[in-house]
């Protein structure tokens, strides 16, 4: 099987796999009484009256068999109507179109960091096994694990803000802000950085960037551990296996036998850690964006699930697992590239 056919094939099975999840999305909802479900279409809290709530039960047949209102609601989810935000005073959609880019732009600059300094690590551990090269990545993968992510970032903003004045733990310098809301900026992608460059102002990326310097530290520092732990494993293993010992009889050099062929068998754990890693952080950094008061997907589901914001939650619930699948077919398609024999399967 070639690798278009396998990849085709994947995504086909994408299908029924989000329609299992909407199922069990709706699902949840369904714990809640008819009168709890009615409350999600009350934009205003002054209208929840027992007559307001009756006739929302009657018009959206709330209390019709549950296929029914299944597809009534797949109905509505494809038309973009996840519900009504009560905690933002917006459609859920609407939020998480908000919200997302923040979470996003973290993302983009962090996880490259990490998944790409945490394989270098993790090779050259493994590689240069119980020299001082491997003693101190291993040490600085257990201080990764040990350290809390709230602890580290307060202290990032004692020292850099704080004590040095740098670094606001904010999105953008409040002057900033005022330029970037005005006509005179354009929001293409409603990331920060970009913008900036594509509206020909690389003051506001530079701001943007300056404040993105002790979040992606934060990330790096604790995400990286376990990239590194698990890398430098497969590729111990990997040195190990008959097919290396060959290789160097063959006379093959370190760096051939290392680059072409252990690590890249070894990679096939560390691509699957890095998928759910990503998609894990693009769901939300809830301690990161609220320590850094930026306004992200993680600390509004938070704030949604302190309120019992319910349909906020539920939206955020179906946008976390469409990251997740996504993730995990990037994840296959990787697979097949670094072991062909995975297309067989």
């Amino acid at each position: 099987m070639g690798l278009g056919t396998y990849i085709v094939r994947r995504i086909l099975l994408i299908i029924p796999i989000i329609i299992g999840v909407t199922a069990l999305v709706f699902a949840i909802t369904m714990l809640f009484n008819v009168y709890q479900r009615a409350t999600l279409y009350v934009r205003d809290p002054k209208q929840l009256t027992p007559q307001n709530i009756q006739g929302i039960i009657d018009k959206y047949g709330l209390n019709d068999p549950f296929y029914v209102q299944y597809f009534r609601w797949m109905g509505q989810v494809l038309q973009g109507n996840l519900g009504w935000s009560v905690t933002a005073s917006r459609p859920v959609l609407d939020c998480i179109l908000d919200k997302f880019p923040v979470t996003f732009e973290i993302v983009l600059y962090s996880a490259p960091i990490i998944i790409f300094l945490g394989i270098y690590l993790g090779v050259k551990s493994a590689v240069h096994r119980d020299t001082i090269i491997d003693h101190i990545t291993r040490s600085v993968s257990i201080i990764g694990t040990s350290l809390p992510s709230f602890w580290l970032a307060i202290l990032l903003i004692s020292f850099f803000y704080v004590q040095l004045g740098w670094f606001m733990p904010t999105r953008l310098s409040s002057e900033v802000q005022h330029f970037v809301e005005s006509p005179n900026f354009i929001r293409y992608t409603r990331l920060n950085t970009i913008d900036g460059i594509l509206n020909g102002q690389l003051w506001v990326t530079a701001d943007a960037f300056r404040h993105l310097i002790m979040p992606i530290i934060v990330l790096v520092i604790i995400q990286i551990a376990l990239i590194i732990r698990v890398t430098r494993s497969s590729m111990l293993e990997a040195l190990n296996k008959p097919y290396i010992i060959l290789a160097k009889a063959k006379g093959l050099s370190d760096k051939e036998v290392i680059n072409k062929h252990a690590r890249r068998n070894a990679l096939i754990p560390t691509v699957t850690l890095s998928g759910l890693l990503v998609a894990s952080m693009l769901t939300g950094l809830v301690i990161t964006e609220t320590v850094f008061n930026m306004p992200g997907l993680g600390s509004w589901a938070a704030r949604s699930a302190q309120t019992l914001d319910i349909a906020a939650v539920l939206g955020f619930t179906m946008f976390s697992a469409v990251v997740f699948v996504l993730s995990n077919l990037i994840v296959d398609i990787l697979y097949a590239y670094l072991d062909p024999r995975i297309r067989l399967a």
